[in-house]
C-alpha cells in the first residue's frame, strides 16, 4: 500500500533539532523526500556560529531508514537564502509539493526593556522566515499552474502560538511574530486556494530547547518508557496529516495541539454588540455601555485560551 506522502517533496525549516526534526522524520516516514534546513546555531537567541551538522544529521537519519532527504545551511530570514532552499528541493526532487514553516529564536524581554535588536530579530526570523519561504513555493506552484499543468499539489503548514492566543508578558515580539503568522496564513491560503494549495497554522506545545524555560515545572514522564505529554512527537502526526492528500478540504486554519489532542481554533466572533442611539456616539454613552460590559466579566477571561485548553502546572 502507497504511504500517503509517497511521490511528494517537502521543506522542513529549523528541522535540526526539536519540533523541525520530529517534522522531518514524520513526513519522510510518510513518504516524503525531506529538504531539512536549519541554520545550526546553538543559542535559542540565534547566537553562536551556524553548522551544518544538526541538519545533515538529521538528513542522515532519514536516509539511514530508506528515505530521502538532503541538507541545507541556511537562515530562512534572508530572501536569497530562501530562494535557494526553494530552488534546492526542485533540483533534487523535480519540484516541491510540502513547505512546513518551524525555524524560530527567542529573545524576551517586557516590553519597557526591550531592545530595538531584540524586536526586529524575532520579528525577523519568525514572521518575515515564514514570507520568504512561502513567497518562493508561492512563485513555484504559480508558475507550474499558468504553464498549463494539472493537479498542482501544494501544502504549507506554519508554525504560530498560543503565545499569540493567550498573550505572553515576557514575549511582546514572539506574541506579535505569531500572530502575524497567523494573518500571513490566512491570506495565503485565499490567494493560493485555486492553484491547488493549501495552508493552514498550528500553536504546537512541545518541550524543547526553545521552551524549557516556559514549561519548566510542567509534567514529565515518570517512567522511563512513557512518552513526555510534552514530546515534539505528538505534534508531529497533524503536521504530516496537513500536508497529505486526505486534508485537502482543510485550508486557512489555526489548530493547537499537544500531548494527544487538537484543538481547532475558531476565527473571532463578536462578543456583544452596541448601537448608539443618535447618529454619533459620545463619551458619555459609550461610558454607560461599555464600562458596565466589562464589569461584569471576570479579569483576564477574554484572553484564557491557553487554561481553557487544559495547561497545567504539576
Amino acid at each position: 500500500m502507497a504511504l500517503p506522502l509517497e511521490g511528494l517533496s517537502a521543506i522542513v525549516t529549523g528541522a535540526g533539532r526539536g519540533l523541525g526534526r520530529a517534522e522531518a522524520l514524520e513526513l519522510a516516514r510518510l513518504g516524503a523526500a525531506v529538504v531539512v534546513n536549519d541554520f545550526g546555531q546553538p543559542g535559542r537567541d540565534g547566537s553562536g556560529e551556524a553548522s551544518a551538522a544538526p541538519a545533515e544529521e538529521v538528513a542522515a537519519e532519514i536516509r539511514a531508514a530508506g528515505g530521502k532527504a538532503v541538507s541545507h545551511l541556511g537562515d530562512i530570514a534572508d530572501f536569497e537564502t530562501a530562494r535557494g532552499l526553494v530552488d534546492l528541493a526542485v533540483s533534487e526532487f523535480g519540484k516541491l509539493d510540502i513547505l512546513v514553516n518551524n525555524a524560530g529564536i527567542l529573545r524576551d524581554r517586557m516590553v519597557f526593556s526591550m531592545s530595538e535588536q531584540e524586536w526586529d530579530s524575532v520579528i525577523r526570523v519568525h514572521l518575515k522566515g515564514h514570507f520568504n519561504t512561502t513567497h518562493f513555493a508561492a512563485v513555484h506552484w504559480r508558475a507550474r499552474a499558468k504553464a498549463g499543468e494539472e493537479g498542482v499539489y501544494g501544502r504549507i503548514v506554519n508554525t504560530s502560538s498560543e503565545a499569540f492566543l493567550a498573550g505572553s508578558a515576557g514575549q511582546p515580539n514572539y506574541a506579535a511574530a505569531k500572530g502575524g503568522i497567523v494573518g500571513l496564513t490566512t491570506s495565503t491560503a485565499l490567494a493560493l486556494a485555486k492553484y491547488g494549495v493549501t495552508a493552514n497554522a498550528i500553536c504546537p506545545r512541545a518541550r524543547t530547547r526553545m521552551t524549557e524555560d516556559v514549561f519548566a515545572g510542567f509534567a514529565e514522564p515518570t517512567a522511563a518508557d512513557e512518552l513526555d505529554p510534552l514530546s515534539p512527537e505528538h505534534v508531529a502526526p497533524l503536521v504530516g496529516y496537513l500536508a497529505s492528500p486526505a486534508a485537502a478540504g482543510v485550508n486557512g486554519q489555526l489548530l493547537v495541539v499537544h500531548g494527544g489532542m487538537v484543538a481547532i481554533v475558531d476565527r473571532p466572533k463578536v462578543a456583544a454588540k452596541f448601537d448608539t442611539a443618535k447618529d454619533v456616539f459620545t463619551y458619555e454613552e459609550l461610558d454607560a455601555l461599555l464600562t458596565p460590559h466589562y464589569a461584569e466579566r471576570p479579569a483576564g477571561e477574554t484572553f484564557a485560551a491557553a487554561e481553557v485548553l487544559g495547561l497545567k502546572k504539576d
